[in-house]
């Protein structure tokens, strides 16, 4: 497999008690969701694991990973990111995106100007923002995830259309 063909759907937050519990950091809309994508890769797909929710952990879930059996073995693991297989995951709807399936798109004003290539995809509570770099910036520009900023996405040509608010280009 490609690594597009696999998400990253979580990471390891680090052990949890003493017999090898991990803190899991979810990275999907239903969190528990994590455990049925399974098994989940390490991203250079050297390990797998099947995923055990055991309790809700502060900010994280509790889980046992198969393999790991030790609080040194789970620590181990700390900030290691988990990914499945794509076709394991939920079809999207039409406005919908993953955020692997953004990163890299070329972007373009309603001009047709191009402002840059998306590097990531940040969330930090209110919603979906796109870090735009390239074309020349010194810095990134940081887009709203919206409609009316970004009011075209098309994966299949690999270009986003962005209308930014004054100011932002």
């Amino acid at each position: 497999m490609t690594r597009t063909d696999r998400l990253c759907v979580g990471a390891i937050a680090g052990a949890f008690g003493v017999k090898g519990e991990v803190r899991l950091k979810s990275f999907c809309a239903e969190p528990s969701d994590i455990a049925s994508y399974g098994p989940l890769f390490t991203e250079d797909g050297g390990r797998s694991f099947r995923v055990t929710l055991t309790r809700p952990v502060a900010g994280a879930l509790g889980a046992r990973l198969s393999g790991v059996a030790t609080k040194e073995e789970a620590d181990a693991l700390r900030g290691v990111q988990l990914y499945a297989d794509r076709d394991r995951l939920p079809s999207l709807g039409d406005d919908e995106f993953y955020h692997a399936d953004l990163i890299g798109l070329e972007v373009r004003d309603t001009g047709g100007a191009l402002l840059g290539r998306v590097h990531a995809v940040h969330n930090h509570g209110a919603g979906d923002i796109l870090e735009v770099t390239g074309a020349g910036r010194r810095e990134a520009l940081l887009l709203p995830f919206t409609r009316a900023v970004v009011p075209t996405v098309d994966l299949s040509t690999g270009r986003i259309v962005a209308d930014p608010p004054e100011g932002l280009e």
